[in-house]
């Protein structure tokens, strides 16, 4: 399987995402610089946090969900190809519209960087297969702007297709319905401002992170290596 990992000016955490998909998953991937990238030869696509364009100066993601890659990252979303986006990742991706809602800066009006209890509210998802329905599991955060807020009829459609993916067990920053991550109406777009990529060993003081990559090589082995 091979993964491209999309890097804008401001990203820090690519190297992180790279390290999740070559080193702890053991598939090939590529760090891609947005301004080069041509993604149609890619089976999955990883955003990375940090801050792109100066992030939390701005309104995160704004301006690089404008950039000529969002344009790509539509047509591979489309066809079906994983996307997924992770803090400043999940944030371009609602800016740019493949994604629902919005985000707002945390209740507390602070930076939070520490481990999270999330409970696997959909383990029928190509990202999450290799958990089990209700499963707690333990991942960092580390965000300024990660209160998710939709409207009242964005999150009943959300509910009413099991797009909630994860939820915080004790929501830290105040997000509507303790959401900690969401998918597009056709499954195939994640994203989530806890960074599962940062859990990927126990060295890293939890593995929980590491199924949602093996989740992801699970269903492409399914469904298309064995289709081949």
């Amino acid at each position: 399987m091979k993964f491209a990992v999309v890097v804008f000016p401001g990203s820090n955490c690519d190297r992180d995402m790279y390290y999740a998909a070559k080193d702890a998953l053991g598939e090939e991937a590529e760090l891609v610089w947005y301004q080069e990238a041509k993604l149609d030869g890619y089976d999955a696509i990883l955003i990375p946090g940090g801050f792109s364009y100066g992030g939390d100066y701005l309104r995160c993601g704004a301006i690089a969900s404008t950039s000529d890659i969002v344009t790509q990252l539509k047509t591979q979303a489309e066809i079906g190809v994983p996307i997924l986006g992770v803090c400043n990742g999940f944030q371009i991706l609602l800016e740019s519209g493949l994604l629902p809602g919005a985000m707002l800066r945390n209740k507390n009006l602070k930076f939070m960087c520490h481990f999270e209890n999330l409970v696997v509210e959909n383990n029928q998802t190509i990202f999450t297969s290799e958990y089990k329905q209700g499963e707690v599991i333990s991942v960092p955060i580390a965000h300024n702007e990660g209160n998710y807020y939709c409207d009242e009829a964005t999150l009943a459609r959300l509910k009413e297709n099991n797009q909630i993916v994860f939820t915080y067990q004790t929501n830290p920053n105040g997000s509507v319905a303790d959401i900690a991550g969401i998918t597009n109406e056709k499954g195939n777009v994640l994203g989530m401002m806890p960074h599962p990529e940062r859990a990927v060993e126990a060295l890293l003081n939890s593995a929980d992170g590491l199924k949602l990559f093996q989740s992801m090589l699970a269903n492409w082995r399914e469904n298309y290596v064995a289709g081949a």
